[in-house]
């Protein structure tokens, strides 16, 4: 899929749910979002890439209380559909919204294989 994907679930912290297929995500990640420290909300084009932030839409929050955010890189081919925020929402989130309601409130955070069994019983995004 291509998408990093970042986020935390009730009791598991920050962490990468999906890396696109990069070795080491965090370097696409930390120039996507390089300025966006404490928005709630981001939408940025850096080059072919699109960076997007917002809170769970379904206003989940972890053990402390704070709404769990989504930190989500988009790369080429999906990247392209996205213009916004809103966009995002509608064409990015629905990917991931099914597999995320089943792993946040998990103990521990959802190995890459099991991620991948949840998202590969949903609809096949675009690039993948």
């Amino acid at each position: 899929m291509n998408i990093v994907w970042a986020t935390r679930g009730r009791t598991w912290g920050f962490r990468f749910l999906l890396d696109a297929g990069l070795r080491d995500p965090l370097p696409t990640y930390d120039l996507a979002f390089d300025g966006s420290e404490g928005d709630r909300m981001v939408y940025r084009r850096v080059g072919a890439h699109v960076a997007l932030r917002f809170p769970d839409p379904s206003g989940r929050q972890d053990q402390s209380g704070r709404v769990i955010p989504h930190d989500i890189v988009l790369l080429p081919p999906l990247a392209d559909d996205v213009h916004s925020v809103e966009d995002g929402l509608r064409v990015v989130w629905p990917l991931l919204a099914d597999a995320f309601a089943t792993v946040w409130d998990q103990a521990q955070p959802p190995t890459g294989a099991s991620l991948q069994a949840l998202l590969d019983r949903g609809s096949s995004p675009p690039g993948r």
